[in-house]
């Protein structure tokens, strides 16, 4: 009996800390990270001179859904002006003050 008994603890496995890793495991160690964290993590490393240039080229025009103004937006926000004739200015402002009235009136329940 004595010796089934020191037969079956030769057998068992050691328990504890193990410096060998099966070759499955050893590809799961490293991190996982997700389109999210990779984002994040661009985001806060700092620009190069071209990436800040490449950024900055990109103009582009924003509708305010509210008020309906539309403007030029360079890189990360700065408004831009855009040149137009004297009558297309007319327009644009008569635009305006037309759809700021109505946002006024619907914010203060007129309408």
């Amino acid at each position: 009996m004595k010796a089934q008994e020191a037969k079956s603890r030769t057998e068992e496995p050691l328990h504890g800390p193990s410096l060998e890793l099966p070759q499955e495991s050893l590809e799961e160690i490293g991190p996982v990270l997700t389109d999210e964290q990779k984002s994040r993590i661009q985001a806060m490393k700092p620009m190069t001179k071209e990436e800040w240039d490449a950024r900055q080229s990109v103009i582009r025009r924003v509708m305010d859904p509210e008020t309906g103004r539309v403007r030029l937006i360079k890189g990360d926000g700065e408004v831009l002006e855009e040149i137009v004739s004297r009558d297309r200015h007319r327009e644009i402002n008569k635009q305006a003050t037309t759809n700021d009235g109505l946002t006024f009136q619907m914010r203060s329940g007129i309408i």
